[in-house]
């Protein structure tokens, strides 16, 4: 498929997000009326409540945990230079989930201990596989880390609920590990602001580097790209990025490694050109599923995460499938 110009896919993306976004406010089990949200009265009114306490935060949330997913997921798949990375393939994803349930398992909710909570089990993880692995590991040998970490995280999340004191308290560690926007408000947007930035900012500071890298790093070295440092932007990018959004949104798989696939061949194959693109059609591919858990008819709300998973696990069995005359 013929590559096109980045500004004009990126514009091409840009409109899209903003006409599901706009759709994204006004879907859900009530209808809105705009006169009643916009009456200019500065009287609070029940349409008035739903829409800027509710739709409006949620559908943010979606764009800001959308976009936070396809830029990583874009990032590690031209850092690791395997098509099937994830952004929690090195165990970042993992490690603020668990430290985000050992929260909520004490009962803490704090709308600043959680994005904390969440940064800092993401940087311990990703720190942990660092450890393991030393300066010169292969693609494989880190892979593999990251495979371990994540499944000690997940032996350890499965504990807690073993020892959750009541149904309702296992119900409720559950809920939230299926990932969700419904509890989105704009307080905890807020709080994620600061991190976000600072983690986008330096998953995309290197864009040409991950270009360079596409070679080996040994030619990337030779080229002058310093590797070592551009490892340590993207852990503290990610542990920073997936940090702030998985304590908001639990875990929500597959947007980080659909995303980059799709837009893969518009791009030329090309990292530096994947990254935008890829924040910006996680953020729609979000926010669309967002709207489809909304009108779904399944009696309570389905959860947002299981609905990528259903969509995503054929995905990713087809890309392994596609490629594992490659990995294999």
């Amino acid at each position: 498929m013929k590559s096109i110009q980045q500004s004009s896919l990126i514009l091409i993306l840009a409109a899209i997000l903003s006409g599901v976004f706009f759709v994204s406010l006004w879907i859900g089990p009530i209808d809105l009326e705009v006169t009643q949200i916009f009456s200019g009265r500065g009287e609070a009114t029940p349409h008035s409540v739903i829409f800027w306490e509710i739709r409006l935060p949620r559908s943010l949330l979606a764009v800001l945990a959308g976009a936070t997913l396809g830029l990583a997921g874009a990032v590690m798949q031209g850092y690791m230079r395997n098509p099937l990375a994830s952004p929690g393939l090195l165990g970042n994803a993992s490690g603020a989930a668990l430290f985000s349930v050992i929260l909520l398992y004490f009962g803490i909710r704090s709308a600043f201990m959680l994005p904390l909570a969440g940064m800092l089990g993401s940087f311990t993880a990703l720190i942990l596989v660092l450890l393991m692995v030393g300066s010169n590991a292969s693609i494989t040998v880190l892979i593999l880390a990251g495979v371990a970490v994540n499944t000690v995280c997940a032996a350890m999340m499965a504990l807690l609920l073993n020892l959750a004191p009541s149904p309702w308290a296992v119900r409720d560690l559950y809920l939230w590990m299926q990932g969700s926007l419904s509890n989105a408000s704009l307080t905890d947007l807020m709080i994620m602001a600061v991190p976000l930035v600072i983690g986008w900012y330096l998953l995309l500071k290197n864009d040409q580097a991950l270009d360079v890298l596409t070679f080996g790093e040994d030619t990337a070295s030779s080229l002058g790209v310093d590797v070592e440092k551009l490892r340590i932007y993207i852990v503290i990018g990610l542990s920073l990025a997936i940090g702030a959004v998985i304590p908001v949104t639990g875990i929500i798989g597959f947007i980080g490694l659909v995303v980059p696939h799709i837009l893969r061949p518009f791009t030329g194959n090309l990292p530096s050109r994947l990254l935008i693109p890829s924040a910006l059609a996680g953020a729609i591919l979000l926010v669309i599923a967002d709207i489809f858990v909304r009108i779904i008819a399944t009696g309570q709300e389905l959860r947002i995460g299981i609905l990528t998973s259903i969509v995503g696990g054929p995905f990713f069995i087809a890309l392994i499938i596609k490629h594992r005359k490659e990995l294999f």
